[in-house]
């Protein structure tokens, strides 16, 4: 399944594309992804649990980010709209990126309780909130975010697993923890406690930089050099870049679900203040 959308060029400039594929191996995709450009928004869910409970969690994930950051914009427009001035001393940004994660985490944590089927379900997070020229990122779990500028690729987001704990602490090398069984246990997920610790960050854009957010389905099968180099060779066409990098995992065995979302933005990001209030409607009438 693919993704693709483009803000309008007069109001914003950012460009994102999503591919999630099931992979070779399994039957069903547990990944889920979403984009909404018009509010420089990208989210990316990696669900656990069997009988499609993982499946149930991203989805679930998804979608109460999604709503919360359309729910926070909405008010932020409103608010500005008024002439009031924010009563915060932290980025609303960041602050929304940390409360979806405990909105998520409570969400799925909830169902995992009230539903058997669904005991021990839980999914990884990477949420990133583009505006300005700043972008913030918020991630529990070992999905990825990697930024890639002047021709070098580098992975943003740490691991919340046990393989790179021990690679930290100096009992691992990462060539090591490349071939060790048991390297896809995560320590940290949304839904397996009632509270969730996620790391958030803000960092600068600089211009012509591309994001990659990823599922392990990708970085499990190629290495940063393998994805470095398609980012050389296709980078200028996004969707390209995308579906080439899916394909490239399947054909090194495909042994997940395979997820990949890029993101290009400009060094100013506005986000396109019709489109939320739009969004806002789409929600509240769902």
């Amino acid at each position: 399944m693919s993704q693709q959308a483009e803000a309008d060029k007069n109001v914003t400039t950012i460009e994102m594309v999503g591919v999630t594929d099931t992979g070779r191996m399994r039957a069903e995709n547990e990944d889920a992804i979403k984009i909404t450009p018009q509010i420089g928004l990208a989210v990316l869910a990696d669900g656990m649990g069997g009988h499609q409970a993982g499946e149930v969690a991203s989805g679930m994930a998804i979608d109460v980010v999604t709503r919360h950051f359309v729910e926070i914009f909405a008010r932020e427009v409103e608010r500005k709209k008024k002439g009031e001035s924010s009563v915060s001393d932290v980025v609303m940004e960041v602050n929304a990126v940390y409360d979806a994660i405990q909105l998520a985490n409570n969400a799925i944590y909830e169902m995992a309780q009230a539903r058997p089927e669904y005991a021990g379900m839980g999914s990884t997070l990477v949420i990133t909130v583009f505006y300005e020229d700043k972008i913030c990122v918020g991630h529990v779990g070992d999905s990825r975010l990697y930024r890639y500028r002047g021709g070098e690729l580098k992975q943003v987001t740490e691991d919340h697993s046990v393989i790179q704990e021990l690679v930290s602490r100096g009992l691992l090398t990462l060539e090591e923890a490349k071939v060790t069984v048991g390297k896809n246990l995560v320590t940290r997920a949304l839904g397996v406690e009632p509270t969730v610790e996620p790391d958030v960050a803000e960092q600068s854009v600089t211009e012509a930089d591309i994001y990659l957010i990823c599922s392990d389905g990708l970085n499990d099968m190629l290495t940063d050099t393998d994805i470095q180099k398609v980012l050389e060779e296709r980078g200028a066409d996004l969707q390209q870049t995308a579906d080439t990098l899916v394909a490239h995992a399947n054909e090194r065995g495909g042994a997940d679900n395979v997820s990949v979302i890029l993101v290009r933005a400009n060094k100013k990001f506005a986000r396109n203040k019709k489109a939320v209030k739009e969004l806002h409607t789409q929600i509240k009438q769902a």
